[in-house]
């Protein structure tokens, strides 16, 4: 078998919004700074695990409020209150200037490294509210896949188990804050790709955590990167390989 590779993503990455579009915002500039504008975190840690295994990464550059790069264009989701209300030709510019080459770019490694017969693992990095709705999510971590794909399914329990094992009372649940079978842009690349040529898996993280440079953010952090090179090391569907090829480094349209 050829050499896997890791990829990795992270769907809303930036809270920046381009001066033409500021005026959407007037008077509610501080909506950026939230959950809501984008992942807490997020970057921070989909950078650093990028350069622990030297795998290359993909970023979004505008808030998901403008146009959410992690849903796909049939859904009312892909557009907030703030955008959905734009003309056509203005929805069109977003999606061709920001949303499209995001999605293409990955798309093309994803597809470069499979025709090569290399498998890929896809990690997407995210971070949730710890109070959504009044509800508390007391979940520390996240680990998101498709249980009807059998390689997903065993990649996401082997790691679960390496994380509660390696760390004891740490939070670790599956298909949790969210399901991994709704809307995102992996499920876009699972229709394109076979089980197990692509595997895709999503990483919460509780944003109770944060600021990024605080001690339980950088336990965590050092938990995934250990417990995922384990995985990784160890799974038999990677044929024994712990090396990653990749670029190492942030791979823009």
């Amino acid at each position: 078998m050829a050499e896997p590779i890791l990829v990795i993503s992270c769907e809303h990455a930036a809270n920046y919004v381009p001066q033409e579009f500021r005026r959407l915002f007037t008077g509610r500039e501080d909506v950026l700074d939230t959950h809501r504008g984008y992942d807490l975190g997020g970057v921070e840690l989909a950078s650093e695990l990028s350069r622990d295994f030297s795998a290359p990464l993909f970023l979004s550059e505008v808030t998901r409020l403008l146009v959410d790069c992690n849903r796909s264009p049939h859904n009312r989701a892909l557009w907030s209150e703030f955008t959905r209300s734009l003309a056509p030709e203005q929805k069109d510019y977003l999606l061709q200037r920001f949303y499209e080459p995001f999605r293409r770019t990955l798309g093309e490694r994803v597809a470069a490294a499979v025709a090569a017969g290399q498998p890929v693992l896809h990690l997407g990095v995210h971070s949730f509210t710890p109070v959504l709705n009044g509800r508390a999510r007391r979940t520390v971590l996240g680990l998101l896949y498709d249980p009807r794909r059998p390689a997903e399914a065993a990649f996401a329990g082997a790691w679960q188990k390496s994380l509660r094992d390696g760390w004891p009372g740490l939070r670790v649940r599956r298909n949790y804050p969210y399901r991994g079978v709704n809307d995102c842009h992996q499920n876009s690349l699972r229709r394109r790709f076979p089980d197990p040529t692509y595997l895709a898996l999503e990483f919460e993280v509780n944003q109770v955590l944060l600021p990024v440079d605080s001690a339980p953010w950088r336990d965590v952090r050092d938990a995934a990167e250990k417990s995922l090179r384990e995985v990784m090391a160890d799974f038999d569907w990677w044929d024994g390989g712990s090396g990653f090829g990749g670029a190492g480094k942030t791979i823009r349209p």
